[in-house]
């Protein structure tokens, strides 16, 4: 799974990277640090179902951390956007390319509005960051609009004339984004558009297509970074402007120094936490014990950083991933060298056992007989939908 950090310069997205995948890419208070997208590797976390076994797990894709599993996502750090990006300006068209494989995005916006549009340092509340999510979701659906328009004419006589269906030949130009033809027709009703006369719709019903589909087929939530300069009163002014889109406030800055203090074992600190412990007190400088008191105010305002809250609210809530454990041995758990509950994947809500048995292995999805529940050791059919936290033995021919 993939998600892209997007929004204007100089809000934080870089710094969002390096908090949660502990990278360094680079950080600087001037537009344009990143050029190249940064590509890192963070993780979500599901309960681990070793528990209910009272033995050790061994894991192999996802650590485990506490009895807490730490399930692999990356992260796509690309340029900062600017107003007129669609049309190539700032680094807009690079962008924009940069972010065609990713499932969803974090939206990073300056909550203490002190950059301008073009992510100019600038005084605090001097800008408002509904104006980012508003001209993100302008700038990608112009983007997304071009690309269904190219030749639109001819490619829409065969539409009407030879009775094409108008969601598979918009998803055929699409592939790229990987946006499909389901996601195409959900988005044409919620747009109100008639499939079969499109020659018709105009450029701005283009538009209104576009931003459906982006909203459908790429969630995306909105990163308030900057919390720490900021007050719970422009986090709710926020929420308020972007409803429904929902909104997650963050200190990227704070994360990444708290990580970094517990990588180098100055503090005791679990990602997520609202809290932590300084593990060498009598070594610090005053000038630490600042630093760490400043945290401690912030955490007891703010209650965490919001950081990791932010990844696992777009995956879970947006996205709409659970976590499943597939075994070879559905009573011990294990996979066939005898290791307890191996790996775990997201997958979307609603796989079936075939489909994450696709998932495992082509082969395993094209033998596929039956899986089986670890938990009640009932059989499953190939069309059952799995639940988070399903533990489940897949039985193939192959």
């Amino acid at each position: 799974m993939e998600v892209g950090l997007v929004g204007k310069p100089n809000v934080g997205k870089s710094t969002l990277f390096n908090a949660l995948t502990l990278l360094e890419a680079p950080v600087a208070p001037y537009p344009f640090t990143t050029i190249d997208p940064n590509r890192g590797q963070s993780y979500v976390r599901r309960p681990c179902p070793h528990r209910e076994k009272n033995i050790p797990c061994n894991p192999g894709n996802a650590s485990c951390v506490n009895g807490v599993r730490h399930i692999p996502v990356t992260l796509v750090d690309v340029a900062g956007l600017v107003p007129g990006a669609h049309e190539g300006k700032g680094l807009g068209n690079k962008f924009l390319d940069d972010l065609r494989a990713v499932h969803g995005f974090l939206n990073v916006v300056d909550l203490s509005g002190a950059t301008t549009p073009e992510g100019q340092l600038a005084a605090p509340r001097s800008n408002d960051p509904k104006v980012e999510v508003a001209f993100l979701e302008e700038e990608m659906s112009l983007w997304v609009a071009d690309i269904l328009g190219r030749q639109w004419d001819r490619a829409m006589r065969g539409v009407e004339l030879q009775g094409e269906k108008v969601e598979e030949v918009l998803a055929e130009r699409l592939t790229g984004l990987g946006i499909t033809s389901r996601e195409v027709l959900a988005a044409l009703r919620t747009t109100g558009l008639d499939p079969v006369r499109p020659s018709v719709w105009t450029g701005s019903q283009k538009v209104a297509l576009s931003v459906n589909l982006l909203r459908g087929a790429k969630p995306r939530l909105i990163v308030a970074n900057k919390a720490d300069h900021s007050t719970l009163e422009d986090l709710t002014h926020l929420e308020s402007a972007v409803a429904p889109l929902a909104v997650q406030a963050t200190s990227a800055d704070i994360e990444l120094t708290l990580r970094k203090a517990a990588k180098a074992g100055v503090i005791a600190y679990e990602p997520g936490s609202g809290r932590f412990e300084a593990t060498q007190e009598g070594t610090l400088s005053a000038r630490q014990r600042e630093a760490l008191a400043t945290i401690r105010r912030f955490l007891e305002t703010w209650k965490t950083t919001g950081v990791i809250e932010s990844l696992e609210r777009l995956v879970f809530e947006g996205l709409h991933r659970i976590a499943v454990f597939p075994v070879e041995d559905e009573s011990r758990w294990t996979d066939g060298k005898g290791r307890v509950l191996p790996d775990a994947h997201l997958v979307p809500a609603g796989t079936t056992a075939r489909q994450l048995a696709y998932l495992v292995h082509t082969d395993l999805g094209e033998g596929f007989i039956r899986a089986i529940d670890g938990r009640t050791h009932r059989a499953l059919s190939a069309e059952h939908e799995l639940h988070d936290g399903d533990v489940v033995r897949i039985v193939s021919r192959k």
